[in-house]
């Protein structure tokens, strides 16, 4: 709440407008070269229409947000925030060079998608998909709702101060960042973070256990292939599986082309009694 502190009620009110306007950001997609621009200049609109007077001014700040803009979902607020505050000194000082707010937006896409999908995708969606499909393997449909509520409750509040917080820092926050070093700790720790959430996950969900067996010449005993195989390594087939996955992802193979392949392969091997 201490973010709040030093606005006026006017520029609560017009935070508010942005925060509920952002939603639309990820949904207004026009091609390469505006890549979200419509819902950027939809966001902004509270912003351009309180801080310039005159059609002009309004023209010339909505072209400026026309380029190519692209961040995580939940944290690309911090830079509504900052471009807003970027805005508002650009209508209050003549020397402010207006080509820096489209230098910033440029410049902290990189990092803050570094760290917001490292945080979103890779350690949260995870986390919740991982407790609420625990909870709905036992047949319980509490494991969707979970699963919605442990993504969605923080990241809903995170993207709300993401965007007070951009506001309230200012112009001069990438540069703190970049100079104290605390950008690449944040994205390396993210990474890391991130990595093996989705190395245990995989090892948790990915399943292969077949039931050949291969009997012995003059016994009764027979061999079960899936003991050799955890002998090997435990999870081969599954670590194979899902290494030739993303080797295929990788190769510009479409997802839903792996995903029923995999589906296919399972149904085959399970009516030829492979496993």
């Amino acid at each position: 709440m201490k973010l709040k502190e030093g606005l006026t009620n006017e520029d609560k009110k017009m935070m508010r407008s942005v925060f509920w306007r952002s939603w639309t950001m990820n949904i207004s997609r026009t091609g390469a070269t505006q890549y979200h621009a419509v819902g950027v200049m939809y966001t902004l609109m509270p912003v351009i229409n309180r801080f310039y007077k005159t059609k002009e001014e309004k023209a010339d700040a909505l072209v400026r947000h026309t380029t190519w803009f692209n961040a995580t979902m939940h944290i690309n607020n911090f830079i509504m925030g900052l471009v807003a505050a970027m805005e508002r000194q650009n209508s209050e000082e003549e020397s402010f060079d207006d080509s820096s707010i489209t230098a910033v937006k440029a410049s902290l896409m990189g990092p803050l998608s570094g760290i917001g999908d490292a945080f979103f995708w890779g350690i949260l969606r995870v986390i919740a998909a991982g407790i609420g499909i625990s909870i709905a393997s036992t047949g319980s449909a509490m494991g969707a709702i979970v699963f919605l509520a442990l993504y969605n409750i923080p990241a809903f509040i995170i993207h709300y101060y993401a965007l007070y917080s951009g506001y309230s820092v200012g112009e001069t926050f990438i540069q703190r960042m970049y100079q104290s070093g605390g950008m690449q700790i944040l994205t390396k720790a993210s990474s890391l973070l991130g990595l093996m959430m989705m190395g245990s996950m995989t090892a948790s969900n990915v399943k292969f256990k077949t039931i050949l067996e291969v009997g012995v010449k003059g016994s009764e005993e027979v061999m079960m292939i899936q003991d050799y195989l955890d002998q090997l390594f435990v999870g081969l087939v599954p670590l194979i599986v899902t290494l030739l996955a993303f080797w295929l992802l990788r190769k510009k193979v479409n997802v839903n082309v792996v995903m029923f392949g995999i589906m296919f392969l399972g149904i085959i091997l399970g009516l030829l009694g492979v496993c």
